[in-house]
């Protein structure tokens, strides 16, 4: 007697005989869907088990609003939010230092810093780079910049290769991870097909987001924005339409008679033909047959439009860390203090720093892997105050009304972008210079 659990077609292929066959209904169900919504047909790259798994389920929010890393980026605020903090990382330089007796640093130029200041890898500038490198952490959770050596074995670093983390898979094997790279869609064309390749973490920069399992960071995405920006998709939606209607109300028409379903649809019809969207906003709406028009009166007060569309700034403005302020959301004022320095300051110490730390620990753990060599962003020229705060301060660090000085003159030239002049650091009689910055002992 045959075994009942034996299948002869499931025996001769590989893989899942019911998923395979479900596959091209899933496929053009997808396809629908994404016409229906108007995004960006997908990408030719191979896709993760979780990519695969969001692709099935779908991300959205009740409402049927589907939210991806394209249909974010239409809400102005996710879109302001990611533009200010890639943009102003990008504008920062990553300086690279030795640390020398007393814990003193002096800046030195790797081949690193020219990679990672002006161009990474090929057909990418450092700027775009970043902006990309955020874009990425701040929609997707994480953030992917293979590094190229000039040989297999070799510790010299020739690129950094920012990659899209939805052709990243990463496994832990043992204590270590690996990374499967697929294709990236710059490097897929007809006449060429480059191979997926395996890397050791030691050729890979991964800076992940919040919510990190030792694997991955969380997506922005498919958590605190699948919510929050599904809801200002909507409301776009809702506005859209709103105003394609030409902004007017809703009105109903009443009769003392009866009218039969097929004379209802021809009057509806007719309605929709002739006065619906804004180029038949204002024409007058003739009626006959004892029929009258009933406004049904909702301003878009009543209906709170306005009211949601400030709160979902708020909201998404809360979840990137930006003060609101800052990405033009000026409804209120704010508690950060007086004047553009302590809006930059705070912006710095409570937005910014912590993914600046981030990139600075995982760039330093896999170029230099030892305690003399470390590189920082260079934040003093967002924190600069107002000319006259400046040189106050500068006054101070000379050495005012007799108290001990703690800069040289050079020094602060230096901070202004002057040239050097050495022989301001010498004292008024010639016979001996200022204490040194950082030499009260």
């Amino acid at each position: 007697m045959a075994a009942t659990w034996y299948n002869a077609e499931r025996v001769r292929q590989s893989g899942s005989v019911i998923l395979s066959r479900h596959l091209p209904e899933l496929r053009a169900a997808n396809e629908r869907r994404r016409q229906s919504l108007g995004t960006p047909a997908p990408r030719n790259q191979s896709m993760s088990w979780s990519g695969f798994n969001d692709w099935l389920k779908g991300l959205r929010i009740d409402g049927g609003t589907a939210i991806t890393e394209h249909t974010a980026m239409r809400v102005s605020a996710v879109y302001a939010c990611v533009a200010l903090i890639g943009g102003t990382i990008a504008a920062l330089p990553l300086h690279f230092y030795r640390r020398g007796q007393d814990n003193a640093r002096a800046r030195y130029m790797p081949d690193e810093w020219w990679l990672l200041n002006e161009q990474p890898f090929q057909c990418w500038s450092a700027a775009a780079a970043w902006e990309y490198a955020l874009w990425s952490l701040l929609l997707l959770g994480d953030s992917f910049w293979r590094i190229h050596r000039a040989a297999a074995g070799s510790s010299k670093i020739v690129g950094f290769e920012p990659l899209h983390p939805s052709t990243v898979q990463v496994v832990r094997i043992r204590d270590r991870l690996a990374y499967r790279v697929e294709p990236q869609p710059s490097q897929t064309s007809s006449s060429e097909r480059v191979q997926s390749v395996t890397l050791d973490q030691d050729d890979m920069l991964h800076i992940p987001g919040p919510g990190f399992d030792g694997l991955r960071g969380q997506s922005q995405i498919a958590n605190a924005l699948q919510t929050a920006g599904g809801i200002a998709l909507a409301g776009d939606q809702h506005a859209i339409n709103f105003f394609r209607n030409g902004a007017r109300p809703d009105y109903a028409l009443q009769t003392d008679g009866s009218l039969t379903p097929d004379q209802i649809e021809n009057l509806r019809a007719q309605l929709n033909e002739r006065y619906a969207g804004v180029g038949n906003a204002w024409r007058p709406i003739v009626l006959g047959g004892g029929l009258k028009v009933e406004p049904i009166t909702m301003t878009a007060s009543d209906a709170q439009l306005l009211e949601q569309r400030r709160f979902q700034v708020e909201d998404i403005a809360r979840i990137f860390g930006v003060p609101p302020f800052m990405i033009g959301h000026t409804d209120k004022t704010t508690s950060w203090g007086s004047g553009v320095e302590q809006m930059s300051i705070g912006f710095i110490k409570y937005t910014l720093q912590r993914h600046l730390v981030k990139f600075e620990q995982e760039i330093n753990r896999k170029i230099h892997r030892r305690a003399d060599r470390f590189c920082e962003f260079e934040t003093a020229g967002l924190e600069r105050g107002d000319i006259k705060t400046r040189f106050e301060a500068y006054r101070v660090a000379l050495g005012r009304a007799g108290e001990r000085s703690w800069m040289l003159p050079s020094e602060i030239r230096q901070r202004e972008n002057l040239p050097p002049e050495p022989a301001l650091d010498q004292a008024p009689d010639g016979d001996s210079t200022p204490t040194q910055s950082g030499d009260d002992r």
